[in-house]
């Protein structure tokens, strides 16, 4: 762990310090991240034109959509892994890259895939876990909800830098998240939520960019619901794939490099918090030296060598 400490992300953060971090350590590295990120969304945009959700909506016999459904499972599996798989790459390239130049994005795919298969078992925990949170946030309403959601994101963005940097296991990353996700707790959920709110705006903002070469298709379907031919024909353009790629390129570097200043933050109170710890008993400490009376100085008035 002592390598990480000249990480440039590796300090006490306040929520000023962890967006002008993120956003410094994104523009220097921007291309590479850029690059990993580009690839991803693309495979991803291509795969996700094999899952066709309106022709569900056509379908009224239960055993013909049961047996879509089945269908579109492959294509959905794969986009999963793919998310997956990239995500354990770019994280890792975020931690090590600063550490050492020889860390490249080639050096991040081979050696971040020793992680793929704990992470994917870790995530298939977390979505057990997610789904029992979001069931019991559904009893408090909307608020339970939001909050349920706020607080499985706060877990999933600590376990990849957990499992990468602390070469954890399973139980281990599994309770290291736990630990450092709780300790500042409010304050993590608090960014987590600030930090999802820019997101999804940048998010947004990039997609009616992308939207602008499409805009006919798209009020067509707004004004016609029913007719969602354009818009199904929209999402398979080439153009559309290829622009949607860039804008997820722009911003799936975000979320990684938002993993790590938690997880650095949380590292970098905890070993502070030991350091008090320590020092704390010393001062309070009694000394031999406390139990005898301090000798006067020559030139002392109370000095029993100077009353003659």
């Amino acid at each position: 762990m002592d390598q990480f400490r000249n990480h440039p992300l590796y300090m006490q953060h306040n929520i000023d310090t962890a967006m002008s971090s993120l956003w410094d350590f994104y523009k220097k590295r921007f291309i590479p991240l850029f690059l990993i990120s580009f690839v991803m969304s693309l495979a991803l945009q291509y795969i996700s034109t094999y899952v066709n959700i309106q022709e569900l909506s056509t379908i009224t016999d239960p055993m013909l959509m049961l047996g879509k459904m089945k269908e579109m499972m492959v294509p959905v599996l794969i986009i999963s892994l793919i998310n997956l798989l990239f995500s354990v790459v770019l994280q890792y390239y975020i931690l090590y890259n600063p550490l050492s130049s020889e860390n490249n994005i080639l050096v991040a795919v081979l050696k971040s895939m020793k992680y793929f298969v704990p992470y994917l078992i870790v995530m298939i925990l977390l979505a057990i876990a997610a789904s029992v949170a979001i069931i019991l946030g559904i009893l408090l309403l909307v608020v339970g909800v939001f909050f349920s959601i706020l607080y499985v994101m706060t877990l999933y963005l600590f376990i990849l830098p957990v499992m990468m940097a602390e070469e954890a296991n399973i139980a281990d990353t599994i309770t290291r998240t736990i630990k450092l996700s709780h300790r500042n707790f409010w304050s993590n959920i608090g960014w987590v939520a600030v930090f999802l709110i820019i997101l999804v705006v940048l998010t947004l903002i990039f997609s009616g960019i992308i939207l602008l070469p499409f805009t006919g298709s798209f009020i067509k379907t707004i004004a016609n619901p029913g007719e969602t031919t354009d818009l199904v024909n929209m999402t398979q353009n080439p153009l559309f794939i290829i622009l949607s790629a860039l804008v997820g390129a722009l911003t799936l570097p975000l979320i990684p490099l938002f993993s790590c200043i938690l997880y650095f933050n949380a590292r970098a109170r905890e070993e502070m918090s030991e350091v008090v710890t320590i020092i704390e008993p010393e001062k309070d400490r009694v000394r031999v030296e406390d139990l005898y009376a301090k000798p006067y100085s020559d030139d002392h008035p109370d000095n029993p060598d100077n009353k003659g």
